[in-house]
């Protein structure tokens, strides 16, 4: 805990110096000395307010996903009405998501922008390599800092926490390099925090599963494409209607590969359920339906990255 204080304190004065590396550096230097210990929830509220303090307006990446989201109600409080929160919208980007942005974005009473992203016309990203995400957020944030300025915004945040940290989170690394500010790194806030403190505050995804971009569904070498994409979607809406919340669908060519928290499992393979899986799947075009009995886990298809050295 000592360490962490001291590494948090450090930290803090490199901000001050825009320092393109401070979140590295965080990671490297304090994030192991806390151990993960939780904050309570007035203390995560404290240093967040802190650090938004720093910025006059703020235009936010806002996925709809829990971390954006506090971050976004949190800022509007701090900063005021000179807050917007701006959602990505393009093949990559499940539709019902971007709708539940929308629609949280009034319920919040904040001005929300949808912004149409590039990246499928980028051939870098269209080839899948392990650096896609990189491709991905380097030209959306360029994209996004262009509104900013058109706009006059000072500053683009995004809501990477802690745990972000500890995975293969190449776009991460863009959104350092291109100066995006993450006042819930900066504040030290783990998921779990982050978590707790929007259950207190009553925002209504406080125990939403994490998404990520249908990309990511894509084994790394497999080139992307628009019908995968869509083959990807289509599937996992049949997934969630079926009441798998959590869920993920990896394309493996003509196999899709289900993953579901291992507590869905035995539920899955439970009939009808599992034969309405099956038709729903092959009825969009794959004709293989597998389940990974492993079951979910953010980031999986990074293994390959892993074993390869290419992480």
């Amino acid at each position: 805990m000592i360490w962490h204080i001291v590494a948090f304190k450090v930290q803090k004065i490199l901000i001050k110096d825009k320092t393109p590396f401070v979140n590295i550096f965080f990671l490297r230097a304090g994030l192991a000395g806390r151990g993960w210990t939780p904050l309570d929830t007035q203390t995560a509220k404290e240093r967040l307010t802190a650090c938004l303090k720093e910025y006059d307006n703020l235009l936010v990446a806002f996925s709809g996903g829990v971390d954006s989201t506090l971050l976004v109600a949190m800022a509007q409080q701090v900063i005021g009405p000179a807050v917007v929160a701006l959602t990505a919208e393009s093949a990559i980007h499940p539709p019902r998501e971007i709708k539940h942005a929308r629609q949280l974005a009034v319920d919040l009473g904040i001005r929300h922008i949808q912004l149409r992203s590039q990246e499928m016309s980028l051939s870098d990203f269209i080839a899948n390599r392990s650096d896609r995400c990189y491709v991905c957020k380097k030209q959306l944030f360029q994209d996004i800092f262009k509104y900013a300025r058109e706009s006059g915004f000072a500053h683009v945040a995004h809501g990477a926490n802690l745990d972000d940290l500890k995975d293969f989170r190449p776009g991460l690394r863009a959104a350092t390099e291109m100066g995006v500010v993450a006042p819930l790194i900066d504040a030290g806030l783990t998921k779990n925090d982050i978590r707790r403190l929007a259950r207190q505050m009553g925002l209504p995804n406080w125990n939403q599963a994490a998404g990520a971009c249908l990309a990511s569904r894509i084994p790394y070498g497999q080139p992307i494409s628009s019908e995968r994409l869509k083959m990807v979607a289509q599937a996992e809406e049949r997934l969630h209607a079926l009441g798998f919340d959590a869920c993920r669908v990896r394309h493996h060519g003509s196999v899709a590969r289900i993953e579901v928290p291992s507590r869905d499992i035995a539920k899955l393979l439970r009939d009808p359920i599992r034969q309405k899986i099956v038709d729903r799947l092959t009825t969009i075009g794959f004709a293989h339906v597998a389940l990974d009995m492993e079951g979910y886990r953010q980031g999986s298809l990074n293994r390959g990255l892993k074993a390869s050295g290419q992480e």
